[in-house]
């Protein structure tokens, strides 16, 4: 027979090993809320405001997509996250998902999984609006001083195609725009829908020049390993763009740079 202390013993034990693991376990949507990494810094795609709320393309759809598992905007807490920062930030578990312009790569498939893509566009270049020696990817061999953000494929893509190039990597798009206003670089680099949120901005001080020179995909970033709530964010994202609601946050957000409507690209299948 089992003492009764030695059996009152063993339940408390067994009450907190059920506890302990419990809390191990636990995750952002454990507590009724999700967290989720946005940039900070990109006019019409996901900017923080002075009064510390979001707005952009990207933050309707993360705000979208947060609804559709069952998590309204109150109960969303954002995270900023850079383009050098956002695969640590998955890995470590700080964010559920990530929408932050982030190319699909097969690079980063191998480091995280993508849900989507959501949206299609292009690398281009912006230059000062009175500056016309800048035309598109062949005056840039002559040595021109080109800004991009660490970490991220346009900037990649120029070190790779255009050596003849001066690239300048810093750590945010909003620094580089401050540094093509001031004239310490000749043109910014990196996706058409970023350039076109940062010009409608500052109407006038800058233009876009030349044809997109690539195809980007951009996809909601995940911890690897997370199939389930991968395929809920595709049913979200595939809802989002049949219901109207994609288009209408594409206007939102762009229509006043000039930029037409592009069809949604066709969501990947595991």
């Amino acid at each position: 027979m089992v003492p009764r202390w030695l059996t009152r013993a063993l339940t408390a034990a067994g009450t907190a090993v059920a506890v302990l693991s419990a809390l191990a376990g636990c995750t952002a949507h454990d507590s009724g809320t999700i967290t989720v990494g946005v940039k900070f810094d990109q006019p019409g795609l996901s900017i923080k405001k002075p009064d510390g709320t979001l707005s952009g393309f990207d933050v309707d759809v993360a705000r979208y997509v947060a609804g559709r598992l069952g998590y309204p905007p109150d109960r969303i807490t954002w995270i900023e996250a850079p383009s050098g920062q956002r695969e640590m930030l998955l890995r470590n578990g700080q964010v559920d998902y990530i929408v932050a312009s982030y190319s699909i790569t097969d690079a980063r498939r191998q480091r995280v999984d993508f849900a989507g893509p959501y949206l299609r566009t292009g690398q281009s270049l912006l230059v000062r609006a009175d500056h016309d020696d800048i035309t598109g990817t062949a005056s840039l061999q002559n040595h021109k001083k080109l800004c991009s953000v660490s970490g991220s494929t346009p900037a990649q893509r120029i070190k790779d195609r255009y050596p003849g190039v001066q690239l300048q990597r810093y750590d945010t798009y909003a620094a580089c725009i401050e540094a093509l206003r001031n004239g310490a670089i000749d043109a910014v680099t990196t996706d058409d829908v970023i350039l076109a949120g940062f010009a409608a901005q500052s109407p006038g001080a800058f233009k876009l020049v030349g044809e997109p020179f690539s195809t980007e995909l951009y996809g909601i970033g995940l911890k690897k390993g997370r199939d389930g709530l991968r395929d809920r964010i595709n049913s979200a994202i595939a809802e989002m763009e049949n219901d109207g609601a994609w288009r209408t946050a594409f206007l939102a957000n762009f229509g006043a740079a000039g930029i037409s409507v592009p069809a949604p690209p066709p969501i990947e299948q595991p």
